[in-house]
């Protein structure tokens, strides 16, 4: 196949100048959904590499032999490492079915062409390689006063701008090679005429035909004539009648020595400007922060940052990019614009404003149950959605059936065989229970790989926890010894460190032990360890900022328990939270210990949210304030229902994915197995919804 070539060239242009030249580009651009195959720009991107390459290894060659480097050269010695880095990143990300998905321009010199890889190079023309945010910034933004750019064609902005740059480097490195070509034939022939050395002793032999084949660079003769008189002249006498000579046939074209000396120097000096553009434009694109140039320029993050309910601007990252590919899904099968689709789902959250308040959030209609409302406005017909009901309904209803299906097949065919009814109906209710195992093992199986997780919502609560989702940190176990006390507060120290935030505070829970008596000697050796450790990080990691405390011990009594014949913690973990949460939200106070009541200001009616870790749970790196972040979005708030004391939606209660950590799962076999060996390493990750 043969693949087209995109050659754009300009002159520099002012500020003003490009944004209106830009907004005539706009203008004149007319679009399909897809860009040809025939346009992808890798075979080209891929030739060019190859010929910077080979203009790279003659640069080295020459610097070994003495010939004077064509200052643009030393740039490309210096930072061909760069290119090549760049090379590969772009043929790895930029793939011909992700080429073919751009949007493309229908008529005129480009037809075929992906739009974005147009404007890009249209950029790098226009502003002779030199690219910052700053440029890209206004360019893009004058662009879009025309026509708004899709957001797969801004996120891929850096691709196209890379694959132009690189197209203007193999432009200068074709003066390169031509000009190191010249050099090497006046070497030549100095060496020969005017030195006369000997053929058995000369340096520079003819040029072999491998270097004649990429001479592409018509002015050559140039960086000869400038060359040749720069070696004439520093031989002294002996160069004096080449010299001679070479001023008449100069002044046959025309021209004189020093007439083509400023030309070729005024040449030189361009090309390394424009090499040096180029290569502080490849590493300035590296170190552009395209999220917020992307949430700057983009039209669709401008409308939904208009959310009526006031949350999208307060969401992380990832969320934020869901719902915007949720958008741009929706975009790709329907063939609507991105711009209409945000737009109407912010008339459909206005229209809510007072009335329900997770509807009045844009999120509502990309991730939740509006989905079908928002398909119904678009006016996307036969599109029937599956709620979560459904899907547990008939997931449920596979497991139970088929199992009995298959177990009543298998008894039938047995039956069949062995001409016994009681013997084969014993043998399918035997078998009915790892029958029913294995199906929805291979359910299961199916399900994670076909249907992809999808991803909670969260605030972003990365530079602090605001005060009103104040939550406590805490870790309820069965404590028996002063040592597991130490052991304990050290991981909540490391907790601390790792997660450290306002608002956030640390717990340990201590659960007795079971006994005969209601009190044991050692329960004062704990409460004493406790308490000093409690105080002892207390007064370490004292802030001016807060006025409570971050760290606190709680001591549980000992009650009877007739089934068991002892003293012991009420309901064990179970009961220790249940009392916690109860005098978090009643001040009902049942602990033996318990040092946030000694708090002269009262922390509980802040608390929002409790963590609960087990003793040998570690919470990662800033995982508390992603899991606060969950649970504090508007669509995953718990909704109750008016008759029924449940939660009918949102969450009341979430548990993350649980890892398992390197050393953890290779403490035997179990673990092993457990881990399984593509195990991610971290603990707690980002917390995911379930496949149903």
């Amino acid at each position: 196949m043969q693949y087209k070539t995109l050659m754009i060239k300009g002159a520099i242009l002012g500020k003003n100048q490009l944004e209106d030249y830009l907004e005539k580009v706009a203008s004149s651009h007319n679009l399909q959904n897809f860009s040809d195959k025939e346009t992808y720009p890798i075979p080209r991107l891929k030739d060019n590499y190859r010929f910077i390459e080979k203009t790279y290894d003659l640069l080295n060659k020459h610097i070994k032999m003495g010939i004077n480097l064509y200052p643009a050269g030393e740039w490309l010695l210096d930072n061909f490492y760069i290119i090549e880095e760049t090379f590969k990143t772009v043929c790895k990300e930029m793939t011909i079915t992700k080429y073919k998905k751009l949007p493309g321009i229908t008529t005129g010199m480009y037809k075929g062409f992906s739009r974005i890889y147009v404007v890009a190079s249209e950029i790098v023309a226009y502003t002779d390689n030199k690219i910052n945010d700053e440029i890209l910034s206004m360019a893009i933004s004058a662009y879009q006063r025309r026509k708004t750019l899709a957001m797969e064609e801004i996120w891929n902005l850096w691709i196209f701008l890379e694959i132009a740059i690189i197209e203007n480097i193999r432009n200068i490195c074709e003066k390169i090679y031509s000009s190191q070509i010249q050099k090497y034939k006046v070497e030549s022939i100095i060496e020969r005429l005017v030195e006369k050395k000997e053929a058995n002793t000369q340096v520079f032999k003819p040029i072999k035909d491998e270097y004649k084949e990429n001479v592409s660079y018509k002015e050559m003769k140039y960086p000869f004539i400038e060359y040749m008189s720069y070696k004439l002249k520093s031989t002294g006498k002996k160069g004096l009648p080449y010299l001679e000579i070479l001023e008449e046939q100069v002044n046959k074209m025309g021209m004189t020595i020093s007439e083509v000396i400023t030309k070729e120097h005024y040449d030189i000096a361009a090309a390394k400007v424009s090499m040096g553009n180029s290569i502080i434009s490849i590493k300035e694109i590296l170190r552009v922060n395209f999220l917020d140039l992307f949430e700057n320029i983009n039209g669709v993050e401008e409308i939904l940052k208009k959310d009526p309910a006031n949350v999208y601007s307060k969401m992380d990252y990832k969320t934020k990019e869901d719902y915007r590919n949720k958008i741009k899904q929706i975009s790709e099968k329907t063939k609507i614009s991105e711009i209409y689709i945000a737009n109407k789902i912010l008339e459909m959250s206005r229209t809510y404003q007072g009335k329900n308040r997770k509807k009045t959030h844009i999120g509502y209609y990309l991730i939740e149950d509006g989905k079908a409302e928002l398909l119904k406005e678009l006016g996307i017909k036969n599109t029937k959605i599956i709620s979560k009901e459904q899907k547990s309904k008939r997931y449920i209803f596979s497991i139970n059936l088929v199992p009995i299906l298959l177990t009543i097949l298998f008894v039938i065919s047995f039956n069949y065989i062995s001409r016994n009814a009681v013997i084969s109906i014993v043998s399918g209710i035997i078998l009915y229970v790892p029958i029913s195992q294995m199906f929805m093992q291979v359910l299961n199986y199916i399900l994670s790989k076909k249907v992809k997780p999808k991803l909670m919502p969260k605030l972003d609560f990365s530079k602090g926890i605001p005060e009103k989702y104040s939550t406590f940190i805490v870790i309820p176990t069965i404590i028996n010894s002063k040592d597991k006390v130490k052991e304990l507060f050290e991981k909540l120290e490391v907790y601390y460190l790792a997660n450290k935030s306002e608002n956030i505070y640390f717990a340990l829970l201590g659960d007795c032990t079971s006994s005969k008596n209601e009190k044991e000697s050692f329960d004062e050796e704990i409460i004493k360890t406790g308490l000093e450790e409690a105080e002892r990080l207390n007064k370490k990691y004292k802030t001016l900022v807060e006025e409570n405390d971050k760290f606190y011990f709680l001591y549980r009594n000992r009650v009877w328990n007739a089934g068991e014949k002892s003293f012991l913690g009420w309901e064990r973990k179970r009961g220790l939270l249940c009392q916690f949460n109860d005098f978090i939200l009643n001040g009902a106070n049942s602990f033996r210990v318990n040092t946030i009541a000694n708090e002269e200001k009262d922390i509980c009616d802040k608390i929002k949210y409790v963590i609960t870790l087990d003793s040998d749970t570690n919470l990662v790196l800033d995982s508390a304030q992603e899991l606060i972040g969950a649970m504090a979005h508007i669509l995953n708030s718990p909704v109750l229902a008016k008759e029924k004391n449940i939660v009918e939606q949102g969450h009341a209660i979430i548990q993350p994915r649980i890892g398992i950590d390197l050393e953890a799962s290779r403490k035997n076999l179990f673990t092993k197995i457990y881990a399984g060996p593509r195990r991610n390493r971290f603990i707690y990750k980002c917390c995911i919804r379930y496949l149903l």
